[in-house]
């Protein structure tokens, strides 16, 4: 029996994924230590990625070979949207952050470059390298969610944010999700098969990163 497109991919980020865990951003959400400066400014950049994200989504679905693919991409779409208005809304307010400092937040560096890199490979990619570029945030945030509910948090505002993503609600989205990747593994050839795992390992990347610059705060050099 030949292993899963997920199989594999999961398998070629394996390091990746340690590194992330072991995150000061990732640890301090469920120690309680991290800065609340931090968190709040990882949220406002969460925002602004979800935006492109949820363009990238649409793009991807727009590509499908088939109308429940198109169905799925474009429901997620909006549910990026709906995410970023009412979960980041609300912990923002509880985090103090004025409303109008968070409308004017710009991406900071590693967000633009993610959402640029996600954005470019969904429409100039094929729809196998799309969802292979895609699927970092969705699968990446529920296995992380999942390990940071067993740890839990001492810090409300934190475990919201866990529960969310560690929840069964999330799982059954990214489980439609792995399902039409593992659909599209055995249809690839060689060579685009080698592109989808480039762009999952490039964007499993870009998610270390993030949190990264959410931990340092990252601003523009000059």
């Amino acid at each position: 029996m030949t292993d899963s497109l997920t199989g594999e991919l999961w398998r070629g980020i394996a390091d990746i994924y340690d590194a992330i865990l072991a995150h000061p951003f990732l640890t301090g959400l469920t120690d309680g230590t991290l800065p609340h400066e931090a968190f709040a400014y990882y949220v406002m950049q969460d925002a602004l990625f979800l935006q492109q994200y949820a363009n990238a989504l649409a793009a991807v679905g727009s590509r499908a070979p088939d109308p429940a693919g198109t169905e799925m991409f474009a429901r997620h779409a909006a549910d990026a949207i709906a995410v970023e208005r009412e979960l980041h809304g609300t912990l923002l307010t509880d985090l103090g952050v004025d409303p109008a400092a968070a409308a004017a937040a710009t991406p900071a560096p590693a967000n633009l470059a993610y959402t640029s890199y996600l954005l470019a490979t969904a429409r100039g990619g094929s729809y196998a390298e799309g969802v292979g570029a895609l699927l970092p945030c969705y699968w990446i945030y529920w296995e992380v969610g999942r390990e940071l509910v067993l740890r839990g948090s001492p810090d409300p505002r934190y475990q919201r944010w866990i529960d969310l993503y560690g929840g069964e609600e999330f799982g059954a989205v990214v489980r439609d999700v792995l399902a039409v990747t593992d659909k599209l593994g055995p249809g690839l050839a060689p060579a685009e098969r080698a592109l989808v795992h480039r762009h999952f390992q490039t964007t499993s990347r870009y998610e270390w990163m993030f949190w990264d610059m959410g931990y340092r705060m990252e601003t523009w050099p000059v």
